[in-house]
């Protein structure tokens, strides 16, 4: 089965095809990033002007691609009738409101012009599903086994859960303030690293510390308590208080910080695979990128006996593809149906809301 996505749930406009959940035929991504750094942060109107600009060209881009090298007048008539493609996928949240409409409106026009099904997708969900990905057209299906725990890791989320199966999931913990990702873009501001998405620079400038004179100096929030989540508005603080003695160097805050948040999102991932002595360990979002934390969550699995699985790091960012491996395995594998009136946007949703 092809499914087409689309998301648009901050400022990517992203647009692809995959083939059975797990391989992607054609995606194009298309990002309004410049115009968000001159103004440190995403503001909403921007991006949504932005997707209403790129949202057609994206979509069309998308399915040249996928059906390759054939004549214009095919290509037409196959975009016209939206040959090939079984059914249709979009995100409806969580998201900035005036992004998710451009996406869910361009998605509910293509599916009654094609009359295909139209499935609606949490973002979060999305980014587990990245992990049921080929990375290559030879490599055989994964065989992700259940139950698992999952840890979503982004800009805007820190959550754990429980995978006992597909849609089926059960919620053990989440971040009770800012997210890690959030604290990392807001740690790299403090430094003068960056004014929007600093958390790359920032573990750059970690990584050239040559000895962390400052080893535990900022608190583990949390990282011993009993239970799943999460707090990093308090090392955020801590860390302001450092910068403001001028005694440290940059380096040296920001490999102290980046060991501090990966020690207790290391610590509480092991706590959960222990205690619901599960098959394999997932990781998503964008944070899930970072070299530190994916190495030590890696070791940490193979020392626990546990199958580790994390997205390469062009599906930890925002796109379609894993949209499209979401709805495949929670939607079309477990029969749901969804009438097309039904499907809105809700930019409040959690990992664990119905859509």
């Amino acid at each position: 089965m092809n499914i087409l996505a689309i998301e648009s749930s901050c400022d990517e406009t992203a647009c692809a095809v995959v083939k059975d959940g797990t391989l992607n035929l054609s995606d194009i991504v298309a990002s309004s990033k410049e115009l968000h750094e001159k103004t440190g942060g995403v503001v909403p109107e921007v991006a949504a002007r932005k997707q209403m600009e790129f949202i057609i060209p994206v979509v069309e881009q998308t399915l040249r691609k996928f059906y390759g090298d054939i004549s214009e007048k095919d290509f037409q008539e196959k975009k016209r009738t939206g040959d090939d493609i079984d059914s249709i996928a979009v995100t409806v949240g969580p998201g900035l409101v005036g992004s998710l409409i451009v996406g869910v409106e361009a998605a509910k026009s293509l599916s009654l012009a094609w009359r295909k099904p139209l499935i609606p997708v949490n973002h979060l969900v999305g980014h587990i599903y990245a992990n049921f990905l080929k990375t290559d057209f030879v490599s055989p299906e994964k065989n992700i086994e259940f139950p698992a725990v999952a840890l979503l890791v982004s800009g805007g989320h820190t959550d754990l859960v429980l995978m006992r199966g597909h849609d089926n999931f059960e919620y053990l913990g989440g971040t009770l303030d800012d997210a890690a990702g959030e604290a990392f873009d807001k740690t790299a501001r403090l430094l003068g690293l960056s004014k929007y998405l600093g958390g790359v620079l920032l573990s750059k400038k970690a990584s050239e510390c040559e000895k962390n004179n400052i080893a535990g100096i900022l608190p583990r929030p949390m990282i011993y308590e009993d239970s799943f989540d999460f707090s990093f508005s308090g090392l955020k603080t801590a860390v302001r208080r450092l910068i403001e003695k001028k005694d440290y160097s940059i380096e040296e805050v920001a490999c102290e910080f980046e060991n501090a948040v990966c020690d207790v999102l290391v610590e509480k991932s092991t706590k959960a695979i222990k205690k619901f002595n599960v098959k394999s360990f997932l990781m998503g979002g964008g944070v899930a990128a970072n070299k530190q934390l994916r190495c030590r969550l890696e070791n940490k699995a193979k020392e626990l006996g546990v199958s580790f699985y994390v997205p390469p790091l062009s599906l930890c960012t925002d796109n379609a593809v894993y949209i499209a491996s979401a709805a495949y395995f929670t939607y079309v594998r477990g029969g749901k149906t969804q009438e097309i009136g039904n499907i809105k946007v809700n930019p409040s949703l959690g990992i664990m809301d119905q859509v």
